[in-house]
């Protein structure tokens, strides 16, 4: 097949590769299974990870599911790659049945999977697909075919094949599947925190990344900074220059810096929908100059009410590592700043800081032991900002 038509390449996609080959490729049967043995053998391997969720489609079930929907996934895929894919992206959560062919079969017949897909009991339904058998399926059982035009397939064969209606882009849904006039939810404001040096950052980098590969709306930020303004503050504030700074001062331009971050980022990027992922925020505050400085936890909360203006992480992930063993990865990594030249008594008193402030807020605050290799870590941080994204109250 090598040097077939991008156009060409295409159209396997979608249908039960079985009938693909035969159909497109010319293949006699003997042959098309032998292929498809090959591509799965493939697809196990690699193959099911090179994925990615359309953009917005996650928005889209989590509402569905905060509304009471039951939603069910119909697919020619084998139900071993299927069951992996959904796991792996984060979707789980938001499926109530997935139905697909066991590693057995090589023909699928989409209306036979979409009818045990479908509840026992149901008043109105809708499939979605990008191919004319997911249509075909849906018509099959008497349900809504909306054909999904940012798919693989082409509006002349969506329409062709009898859709419903069809939708250009993903945004195109919401119409199609919500009462009009229902607003959209608000997004999720996660931050990562903990002593410099125990992998926060590389946590926050590796969960925007799989986020966004899962489809989400992600923003990614940082404090002090964030935004031009905010930026500039950093640079005061962490200048081994500025060394003699009180602990009030540097706690004020913290929440200077804050005050502008909120405002033009994390607020704007929230209501809209976004996730979005802070390196840092009151926490540090309140651990560094609170506890670290001996300000106090409640002067540093006054201090940060007009810089927040309520707007509190909805969960903060929280990297615990031995406070010495921290320090001595991050000055391995770099030039230390200002505050990372502190001497070892600060550093403990930020790291019992922030233990103090884990302990107080077990519901927003998650603690994680980051004293293990990077891929656990971001296991586990996976895992709990599945939990609380999906999470539809």
């Amino acid at each position: 097949m090598e040097g077939t038509p991008d156009d060409l390449l295409r159209s396997f996609i979608g249908p039960p590769l079985f009938e693909s080959f035969v159909r497109v490729g010319m293949f006699n049967d003997e042959d098309a299974h032998k292929a498809v043995d090959l591509y799965r053998e493939r697809f196990n391997v690699v193959g099911w990870k090179e994925n990615s969720v359309y953009p917005g489609i996650p928005a889209i079930l989590k509402a569905l599911k905060k509304r009471g929907a039951y939603v069910a996934v119909a697919t020619a895929k084998p139900i071993k790659f299927s069951e992996r894919i959904i796991e792996y992206f984060g979707l789980a959560p938001y499926i109530d049945r997935l139905e697909a062919i066991s590693m057995t079969e090589h023909h699928a017949d989409k209306g036979v999977i979409v009818r045990r897909a479908l509840p026992e009991k149901y008043t109105r339904a809708c499939m979605i697909g990008d191919r004319a058998t997911d249509i075909i399926g849906a018509i099959e059982n008497n349900i809504d075919g909306i054909g999904a035009l940012y798919g693989y397939g082409s509006r002349e064969e969506l329409t062709e094949a009898g859709s419903f209606a069809i939708a250009d882009t993903v945004e195109d849904l919401w119409p199609l599947l919500f009462d009009e006039g229902e607003e959209k939810d608000e997004g999720l404001f996660i931050t990562f925190e903990g002593s410099d040096g125990c992998g926060k950052s590389t946590q926050a980098r590796l969960a925007a990344k799989w986020l966004t590969e899962c489809g989400y709306d992600v923003v990614t930020t940082r404090e002090p900074g964030g935004c031009p303004i905010s930026e500039r503050i950093r640079e005061i504030i962490l200048d081994v220059k500025s060394v003699g700074m009180t602990g009030e001062c540097e706690a004020l331009l913290y929440a200077a810096a804050r005050a502008q971050h909120v405002k033009t980022v994390i607020e704007p990027a929230v209501k809209r929908g976004a996730i979005v992922l802070s390196d840092r925020f009151v926490d540090s505050s309140v651990a560094y100059q609170g506890a670290g400085r001996e300000l106090g936890r409640e002067l540093i909360r006054r201090i940060n009410e007009p810089a927040v203006q309520g707007r509190m992480p909805d969960m903060t992930l929280m990297y615990d590592l031995p406070p010495m063993k921290a320090m001595q990865r991050r000055l391995a990594a770099s030039e230390p700043d200002r505050m990372e030249l502190e001497k070892q008594a600060f550093v403990e008193k930020v790291y019992q800081g922030f233990l103090e402030i884990a302990k107080e807020e077990p519901e927003r605050v998650v603690l994680i032991d980051a004293d293990r290799p990077v891929e656990e870590i971001e296991m586990d941080t996976r895992r709990e900002l599945i939990r609380r994204i999906a999470a539809t109250k």
